[in-house]
This record gives C-alpha cells, structure tokens and sequence, in this order.
C-alpha cells in the first residue's frame, strides 16, 4: 500500500483502523523497527490529533511491554549480578530505579519510580528500545514502568501527532522536517540537556554516599 494511502484506509475503518494502528505501533515499537516519531506522526497524519494522541500513547505503552518483556528474558539476571559486584553501579540503580525485589534496601516509593521513569523518558532524543533494555534488566517493577513511560512520553507523542496531522501531502522524512517548527529542534536540545543534567546529579549523589566513609574501596567498583 501507497503511503498517500495508509492514512485515508486507518481512518476509512474507523474503530478497526485504530485498533490495527495501536496493535501495529506497539508491535513494532516493541521490536525496534521502526523509528517512534514517524509512528506517532502516522497518527496525526491518519486520525488528527484528538484521536492520534492517545492511540499513539497506547502503542507506546504496548510497545514498551513487548520491549521489557523481551529484555528481561534476554537479559536474565546477569546484568544484577554485575551491579552487586560494583557498589557504585548498586548505588546508582538503586538511587535511579530502586532496589530489585527481594533487596534488604528500602524499596522506592511508587511515586519516585514512576517519577524517574517518566523523567529518563522524557528526552525527546532518549532511544526508546534502548531504555526499554536498560529498566528490563535492572528490574524496574511492570507498573509504574508502563505508567512512566506514557508519562514521560506524552509531551514528544503529542507534538509528533500534532505535527503529523499538519503535514498535508504525502507523510515522508521531508514533510516532517519541513513540517515541524525551527524551535521544536532547540527545545529538544535543551531538554534532553536539562535531563542529563538531573541524572548526574542523581547518579553523583548517590555514588558519594556509597564512597564516604569508606575510603578504602577499590577505584571503580
């Protein structure tokens, strides 16, 4: 099928084009085949932004289900048994998505969970399959994982599908350069900074309370 056919037929179905969008999104969101963006735009371009924001939400949250879903099994525990090895790397999981279960540490909150979640998923330029792999194998708990995700990921989806629905000829990589304004560019820029910034942060806080009072650990464990 044509591309200057895809959105007419979704939205032709109705309900059923919906439905086979949100499937399709998740499934290959979950798989990393295709870039997130053009997906999100798909749903602007298809259904307009009252129906494209939370169809493309509800491929995110799916896609990010089938990602984690995979990851943990590809995973296993490895990657645990080389944070336990490495107190720096324990106390930076720890500080960023909390202790896994069965930890003797006090478990986060489900609100500072979902609230870093949401947080590392914020950043318009944060690879998607990448952090799915990321929480998968450090164990982040399935629900405020999901309810983050969507959390973090609502403002770029919103902007994507609006953007899409803007570009009225056929939704190619040039109409959505073309479509989408000059400052959207700074404003990812400068967001995706302001996160790596909060992190460190996070991360530099917790690696000194793991190195203080305890000056005789090996450099870099």
């Amino acid at each position: 099928m044509a591309t200057t056919e895809i959105g007419p037929w979704l939205r032709s179905h109705e309900f059923a084009g919906v439905l086979l969008y949100v499937t399709a999104f998740a499934t290959l969101a979950g798989l990393a085949v295709l870039p997130t963006y053009a997906q999100s735009a798909l749903g602007g371009w298809a259904f307009g932004w009252a129906i494209g924001v939370p169809a493309a939400l509800a491929g995110f949250a799916g896609g990010a289900i089938i990602g984690y879903a995979i990851s943990r099994r590809a995973s296993g525990d490895r990657v645990e048994q080389l944070i336990a090895e490495r107190p720096k790397w324990k106390a930076v999981r720890d500080a960023l998505a909390g202790p896994p279960a069965g930890s003797t540490a006090a478990p986060h909150s489900f609100r500072k969970t979902l609230g870093m979640v949401a947080l590392l998923r914020v950043a318009p330029n944060s690879p998607f399959a990448l952090t799915n792999l990321v929480m998968a194998s450090v164990k982040v708990p399935w629900v405020p994982y999901t309810l983050g995700t969507m959390l973090g990921m609502a403002p770029r989806t919103a902007l994507a599908v609006v953007i899409g629905a803007g570009v009225s000829q056929s939704l190619t990589k040039d109409s959505l350069e073309q479509a989408t304004p000059a400052w959207v560019w700074a404003a990812s820029i400068a967001v995706t900074l302001a996160i790596v910034i909060i992190v460190s942060l996070i991360a530099r806080r917790a690696i000194d309370k793991v190195t203080q009072g305890a000056p005789d650990r090996i450099p870099g464990t």
